[in-house]
């Protein structure tokens, strides 16, 4: 079988996989966020932390409940960081440097999972689990939770309610991630995924040396890693390493998880504003765009030039023989049209336009099909957007879902789209021009500039993937990118809580005539369009410095 067959076949089964778990699990996520009920375990929670599960919030109270408990959980894993060269099970290793430890809780928090550290050279069992796992659920939860919340102003009128954050939060954790992660779990073991509380140990003599491996808890963490798009790997090679992904079908898998929920909470979105149709167009643009990329990145890595290439059947520097082209070339899709941030290769030995494909996935805003929970907020910004500027194209007041888009929400909607691009950007610049961060560059040139860029986007974006080449465990990077991720975060979430609380206070307006429907192709083709163009628009000279210089030159 050739490597561009499989790669297809691989393309096709995980699409298969996809479809077949949309439905239900996207009417289970509907079902979850609806419900009144609250389990015992749940109560239990509710009680300690102080919170009724049971009380309506409006957006201020909703956007101080995300902050409070992510500023919390910043500090928590801070100071585990920075204790653990005393706690039990550190295999050994000392505390985390300040810079080191901000950028890590800020990366994890705000699920970016950038990681400027060697995993298996620097945290131990403790941290491992107790701090980054555990972030890895909630801070999903907490994506998935504004994004209900920015449904519920869309499919409510007349109120200013959006729900309860803390019941959103738990019931994210203990209805759908853990579950789900448990199975997930079981699976990645049978594939030979390691998962024990080993400590260091010695598994050979290499050229007169010793290598050492230490063991982990990683089955588990590695499918909460990719289901709720974080990415942070137990070892410095991610998803590349063995200990976290073995086989072939383990990497079909992993991609699976990290792409089924932003997929399904298409249709949990349908569902809760009353319009599976609605929700369908929005799955329609996500999938559109992540087909293309899909198809654009093998395209690049199976069709570049040279003997080197030819021999290797493609481009396959950087990438694992296991795995080959087709599958790398979807795991980097997937990881980068989302805000997940794992790697199954070397990012930067793709081909200059592959690179560019990665960096632009990420620029879009990582919505097709996004973050869990990010990516469906994400989308229906830019559809807002899009329903604007057909409304200016006809002279008609747009509208969405039955709500009136005017100044403010089209101001909001604006914002959201901008902070991004101006932390991506501002850094990349700031860097290239003071003396000291270039001289973290390994290459010169546009590729030099390429790895920088990456970082920036990779960080405001809350991917966490790197272009690598790049010395990112320096003051500033560290705590420039730690930045960029918290505000890349949380500023965005700000502007969406007041929109859905804008739209919450608004009454139905009904449907006419000369109402856009925007649950048909014509739209849909409009969405991807805006995106593309937006998108383009906004970063098109920073790529033209770096990706696309270099793929035209080679």
């Amino acid at each position: 079988m050739s490597p561009v067959t499989a790669g297809v076949l691989q393309l096709l089964a995980l699409v298969a996989a996809l479809a077949l778990a949309y439905r239900p699990l996207g009417d289970y996520m509907a079902r979850v966020y609806s419900s009144e009920k609250h389990y015992k375990p749940e109560k239990w929670i509710y009680k300690a932390i102080g919170a009724n599960p049971s009380a309506e919030m409006r957006w201020p109270a909703y956007l101080r409940g995300v902050l409070a408990f992510s500023a919390v959980s910043v500090l928590f894993l801070y100071a585990l960081q920075r204790a653990q060269g005393i706690l039990p099970g550190s295999l050994g290793f000392s505390a985390i440097d300040p810079d080191q430890a901000f950028n890590t809780a800020a990366s994890f928090v705000s699920n970016t999972n950038w990681q400027s550290y060697y995993g298996e050279q620097a945290m131990g069992h403790v941290v491992q689990t107790g701090g980054l796992a555990v972030q890895n659920f909630v801070s999903a939860a907490v994506g998935m939770a504004v994004a209900v919340a920015l449904v519920r102003g869309f499919a409510r009128s007349r109120t200013g309610e959006l729900g309860n954050f803390w019941s959103d939060l738990v019931r994210g954790v203990f209805r759908i991630l853990l579950p789900i992660s448990v199975i997930g779990a079981v699976i990645l073991v049978a594939c030979g995924v390691i998962q024990n509380f080993a400590g260091i140990h010695e598994v050979g003599q290499f050229l007169g040396g010793s290598q050492q491996w230490n063991g982990g808890a990683v089955a588990s963490q590695e499918v909460i890693k990719e289901l709720g798009t974080n990415g942070g790997g137990y070892f410095n090679a991610n998803s590349s390493h063995p200990f976290e992904n073995p086989t072939p079908f383990s990497n079909l898998f992993e991609i699976f998880l990290i792409l089924v929920i932003p997929f399904a909470l298409t249709r949990t979105f349908g569902r809760m504003v009353g319009s599976l149709r609605q929700g369908y167009a929005i799955l329609a643009t996500m999938a559109t765009i992540w087909l293309g990329f899909v198809v654009l990145m093998m395209w690049t890595e199976f069709a570049h030039h040279g003997p080197a290439f030819d021999i290797a059947g493609g481009a396959m520097e950087g990438k694992e023989t296991r795995f080959g082209i087709g599958a790398s070339a979807i795991f980097s899709v997937s990881t980068t049209l989302t805000s997940t941030g794992a790697v199954n290769s070397f990012h930067s030995s793709f081909t200059g336009l592959g690179g560019g494909i990665q960096l632009l996935g990420m620029q879009l805003g990582e919505i097709a099909p996004g973050g869990v929970g990010s990516g469906l907020y994400g989308m229906l910004i830019m559809a807002i957007i899009a329903v604007f500027i057909a409304g200016l194209m006809v002279g008609r007041t747009p509208e969405y879902l039955g709500k009136k888009i005017s100044t403010r929400e089209i101001k909001l909607a604006a914002c959201y789209i901008l902070i991004t691009p101006a932390l991506v950007l501002c850094f990349t610049a700031a860097a290239m021009a003071l003396p000291t961060p270039p001289h973290s560059m390994l290459n010169s040139g546009a590729h030099g500039f390429s790895e920088v860029l990456y970082a920036y986007t990779s960080g405001a974006n809350n991917n966490g993937s790197a272009f690598a080449g790049l010395n990112a465990d320096t003051q500033w990077f560290n705590s420039t990118i730690g930045i960029a991720m918290l505000l890349g975060r949380f500023l965005p979430m700000v502007f969406v809580l007041a929109l859905a609380g804008s739209l919450a206070e608004q009454q139905p307006v009904p449907e006419t005539a000369g109402t856009l429907r925007t649950d048909k192709p014509l739209y849909t083709g409009l969405l991807v369009g805006t995106i593309l163009i937006i998108t383009g628009l906004t970063y098109f000279p920073a790529l033209a410095l770096g990706p696309l210089a270099e793929g035209l030159a080679s």
